[in-house]
C-alpha cells in the first residue's frame, strides 16, 4: 500500500461491515433521526434500501450511522476539504507606490487599488520614494500616508505607523478582521 492510499484510508468513514459496534444511533437517508439499533438491523436497513451504512461519528455514545449513498457522501466531502483549502489562503503584503507630489486622480487610483487588496484579505505597504533633494519633503509624504490610512479606516488597521527608511517613506495597512 503507497503513502497516498495509507493517506486516503486513514481519512475515510468506515462502512457496512466495517463498522465495529454492537449498537448504533441511526439517521435515515432524509436526515431524520430512527434511534438507537444494533449494528445488523440497521446494516439490513440500509441494504433494503439499497444505500450504505455510515459512521459519521465514533466520538458520542453509542455512535451515530447514517444510511446514505457513499459515493455521494464521498464526493461531498472531498468537495467540503478541497473549498476549505481554497479558504486557506493566505494574505500576501502587496505594494502600491507613489511619489509625495502625486496628483489627486492618480492618488485616488492608488486608493482604489490598495481598497481592493485589501478587501480580497491582502496586505497594503503603501510606499512614497523620493528622488535627490526631494527627501526634505518627507513631511508631506508622512502626510499624504496619513490620509491614505484615514480615508481607508473604515475597511483597514494600520499595522505599521508611517516612517523613514532610506530614500522612502512607507507604512503598512492590513484588513480589518472580521469579528
Amino acid at each position: 500500500m503507497n503513502n497516498q492510499n495509507k493517506k486516503n484510508s486513514r481519512n475515510l468513514p468506515l462502512i457496512n461491515d466495517k463498522i465495529p459496534f454492537p449498537n448504533v444511533r441511526l439517521i435515515d437517508a432524509t436526515g431524520e433521526q430512527l434511534g438507537i439499533f444494533n449494528i445488523s438491523e440497521a446494516k439490513n436497513l440500509a441494504k433494503e434500501q439499497q444505500l450504505d451504512l455510515v459512521l459519521i461519528s465514533d466520538k458520542s455514545d453509542p455512535p451515530v450511522c447514517r444510511i446514505i449513498d457513499y459515493g455521494k457522501y464521498k464526493f461531498s466531502q472531498e468537495k467540503k476539504a478541497k473549498e476549505a483549502r481554497k479558504k486557506q489562503q493566505t494574505a500576501q503584503l502587496k505594494e502600491v507606490k507613489m511619489r509625495y507630489n502625486i496628483e489627486s486622480h492618480d492618488y485616488k487610483v492608488r486608493l482604489n487599488q490598495a481598497t481592493r487588496f485589501l478587501q480580497s484579505g491582502d496586505k497594503v505597504k503603501a510606499t512614497v520614494t523620493f528622488r535627490g533633494r526631494e527627501i526634505q519633503h518627507a513631511d508631506l509624504a508622512l502626510d499624504l500616508l496619513k490620509k491614505m490610512s484615514s480615508e481607508l479606516e473604515g475597511i483597514a488597521d494600520l499595522q505599521q505607523v508611517p516612517f523613514k527608511e532610506g530614500r522612502t517613506v512607507l507604512m503598512i495597512l492590513s484588513p480589518k478582521s472580521k469579528t
